[in-house]
């Protein structure tokens, strides 16, 4: 370290960052008034979605009644931020808004109606955080809902609980505010400096870090001299002035500049070890811990040659931009355009209705004058400009030409995402090449397509992993099928061996060849009688003298068959026992077991078909009586609740076979259709 010798205060080395340049600051005109406190507007406007990550879940409906500093919107993430209201009021609608954001979209915004009484919810301030675990400290800054006032609005709470936030040994102060006419940060520091002194050492108690470092650029001596002031004899804190060159402001330039290491393209500050938070963001966190307040306003400056009184204001979020400016003497006739944010790193707004969010730290109203229409496009002359001015040592032109041509893969290979879109190039470029804008889409373009790829990547996986568990599925039901054939095939060979008799008679073998072919004859007395019946009843009758034989039905066709057979069978069972002689041998004994029993079923077969030959009268049907239309109805319904039933039935089955994740709901589905089953059967 050298030292000054005029204050004999020792300075730190600065490390001195490629590119950057030097615009108007045009600062001066907003930092000649204290910071002021703007009426109370009829009507709050805020949008769920004010910074980094995924919008807050709304937790009130319209018509509710709040409090201010009440949460209306809880995080819904865990990159996410509650919303609080600003005053006490009704919640009028919730719905699409205009918001400050350069796509120029509307988001869904909450629109909250005040009743002028600004009553304040119950606070729960830390009384003392010093006996107060880490993680209890970190849930109070997320449920303050505070966020990187700086820009770029990254939850406060996210950032030191990520990565290894428990290893930080430099903490970095950004009082920087490099980009021109903005001064928020500026004021804050000269009126504000003890407050913000409370946040560095609550987060000192925190994260416990080796040093802070506390960045101020030397065009703002009155906000070094206050800090320098109110941190005199804090050892591990150091007010450190830095260069005034744009962008000194942006975290990782900074860094650079007074420590001299490099954040990885590929990595935040946190994995070296630092961890970088803009001043407002300390003071809303000893407000949050302190106080218990959650962050519902903020420092923002308004600026520009059509205001009267240009000056920083402490905004209630959600508060009207129009509000504002009415505020600070708004002269319509040299208005042209509303720019929020600075020059370099702003955008325009469409309209002066949108709402103050947690990152608006400037609305500059611009004249004609001092904001022209930019001048058109130009062809690339190939300077060089762009590239000596880039704070990161990127390539523009290079990016210029590859986003143009939508070349994606060398966007990647030229470190398209290293781009801090600070505009210094744009700024430079003799052309007038929006090369910012080029740099935008080209990063959109890349994540659409990103995410694209890895959507179709699910569902690859997603339908990989479908065909496993069907083919799983497949291959159980195979199986299962494989082992009852094997059980049926042997349940079949056990019971035919068992069946199976070693010296099975002779008898049985005559009786099975007698019946063939006594069936064989009856089929031909059959085909015989039938040519006989076509041949006409009526001339048979005429010349024989005898009444032609009544029709037998089938039954009695079934069962003469049967008789002829068992006839047959007596008689050749009858012959082989005559053959077989009277001694009494085995074969003689089993023939005539067989006589007798075949003589048992010609008994049964004719009694049967006398049965049959009795004339019989159907018993009349008793005629149906006629339903009514409601007894219709019931029948109707009660057939289509035993259909649904089934339905459900089988959709269990399937599921419990597939082990599919709807087997729960297709459970309680087949009990809603039982319930119904049974009321229809009661009505019926």
């Amino acid at each position: 370290m050298s030292s000054n010798p005029s204050q004999g205060i020792p300075l730190r080395t600065i490390h001195e960052f490629p590119g950057g340049v030097h615009p108007g600051e045009n600062k001066e005109q907003s930092t000649r008034t204290p910071i002021a406190t703007p009426p109370l507007p009829n009507t709050f406007i805020l949008p769920l979605n004010q910074h980094s990550g995924a919008p807050a879940e709304l937790l009130v409906k319209v018509g509710d009644y709040v409090l201010k500093g009440q949460m209306l919107a809880r995080a819904n993430g865990f990159v996410s931020s509650p919303v609080h209201a600003p005053t006490s009021g009704t919640v009028t609608s919730v719905g699409m808004h205009p918001v400050p954001h350069w796509s120029g979209l509307e988001e869904t915004c909450l629109v909250l109606e005040a009743d002028g009484k600004d009553q304040w919810c119950e606070l729960d301030p830390v009384a003392d955080y010093k006996t107060v675990e880490k993680d209890e400290l970190v849930q109070c800054i997320h449920d303050a809902g505070i966020v990187g006032l700086g820009g770029a609005g990254f939850p406060a709470a996210v950032k030191m609980s990520s990565r290894k936030a428990s290893k930080i040994h430099t903490l970095i102060v950004n009082g920087a505010e490099c980009e021109p006419y903005i001064t928020a940060d500026d004021m804050l520091m000269r009126e504000r400096a003890d407050r913000l002194l409370g946040g560095i050492e609550i987060l000192q108690h925190m994260l416990n870090p080796q040093e802070v470092l506390i960045g101020i650029e030397d065009n703002k001596p009155e906000a070094i001299e206050a800090m320098r002031k109110v941190c005199a004899g804090k050892d591990a804190i150091e007010v450190v002035p830095v260069p005034t060159k744009y962008p000194s402001g942006d975290a990782q330039r900074l860094i650079w500049l007074l420590t001299g290491k490099e954040v990885p393209s590929d990595a935040r500050s946190v994995d070296i070890g630092m961890l970088c938070y803009n001043v407002g963001t300390l003071v809303a966190i000893y407000d949050a811990i302190t106080e218990g307040k959650p962050l519902i306003s903020r420092v923002t400056t308004l600026t520009g040659a059509a205001l009267h009184q240009p000056g920083n204001v402490e905004a209630l979020i959600g508060t009207p931009a129009e509000h504002l400016l009415e505020f600070a003497g708004i002269q319509d006739e040299q208005f042209d355009a509303l720019v929020m944010g600075g020059p370099m790193m702003g955008h325009t707004l469409d309209t002066t209705a949108v709402p103050v969010i947690k990152t608006s730290n400037c609305f500059i109203a611009a004249s004609r004058e001092e904001f022209p229409p930019p001048p058109p496009e130009q062809a690339c002359i190939r300077c060089g400009m762009c590239a000596d001015a880039c704070p990161l040592s990127l390539l523009p032109q290079q990016l210029y030409w590859h986003a143009k041509s939508q070349n994606h893969e060398q966007l990647h290979h030229h470190n398209l995402f290293d781009c801090i879109e600070c505009g210094a190039c744009s700024y430079v470029c003799p052309s007038s090449i929006p090369l910012v804008q080029y740099f935008r889409a080209g990063k959109d373009e890349i994540r659409f397509q990103k995410a694209k790829s890895e959507k179709a990547e699910r569902s690859r996986q997603r339908f990989e992993q479908r065909q496993k568990r069907l083919e799983a599925v497949a291959a159980e039901k195979e199986a299962r099928r494989k082992a009852n054939a094997e059980k049926a095939r042997r349940a079949k060979e056990a019971k035919a061996a068992a069946g199976q008799s070693a010296g099975q008679n002779s008898a049985d073998t005559s009786a099975a060849d007698a019946k063939a072919d006594m069936i064989k004859a009856a089929m031909e007395r059959a085909k015989a009688k039938k040519a006989t019946r076509a041949a006409g009843t009526d001339v048979a009758t005429a010349s024989s003298g005898k009444p032609a034989r009544p029709q037998l039905s089938p039954k009695q066709k079934e069962l003469k068959i049967q008789l002829s057979v068992v006839n047959a069978q007596i008689k050749k069972c009858e012959r082989a026992a005559s053959q077989a002689g009277e001694n009494s041998s085995p074969e003689a004994e089993k023939l005539q077991a067989d006589i007798d029993k075949l003589k048992q079923q010609q008994t049964q077969l004719k009694a049967e078909f006398e049965a049959a030959s009795a004339p019989t009268e159907a018993p009349a049907k008793p005629a149906k009586a006629e339903l009514s239309a409601d007894e219709k109805k019931h029948k109707i319904e009660l057939a289509m609740a035993r259909a649904a039933v089934k339905k459900a039935e089988r959709a269990v089955t399937t599921a419990k076979e597939s082990d599919s994740d709807q087997l729960q709901t297709l459970q309680q589905q087949l009990e809603d259709k039982r319930r119904e089953l049974a009321r229809c059967e009661e009505a019926v």
